[in-house]
């Protein structure tokens, strides 16, 4: 397999993950289609790293800080979207106005 592969494999979750952030209406599977991209991402970054002219472990460190990021990131929204759900009884995301008085 070569680069190009990776990196059409990278675009097509990309742009799934686009897709579901932008048509979905639950918290959660916008908070799914948002870790399918942080995924194509990584997808991306490790290719580069292993395709690169010099050996080096850049990519791979850097896959694992979006790694660890994604995994903060998803315990904080699923704290939120639970809450959201106790308060509200959905986890819709247009019904979501809790900034208003």
């Amino acid at each position: 397999m070569s680069l190009i592969h990776f990196q059409v494999l990278s675009a097509a979750l990309f742009s799934i993950g686009v897709y579901g952030v932008l048509a979905r209406r639950s918290a959660v599977m916008v908070l799914l289609a948002l870790e399918l991209m942080l995924n194509a991402v990584n997808v991306n970054l490790i290719a580069f790293a292993a395709y690169g002219e010099q050996v080096q472990a850049t990519g791979q460190v850097i896959a694992i800080f979006v790694i660890t990021v994604a995994a903060a990131e998803v315990g904080l929204a699923m704290a939120i979207i639970l809450r959201l759900f106790r308060d509200r009884a959905s986890v819709d995301v247009d019904e979501v106005d809790l900034m208003k008085w």
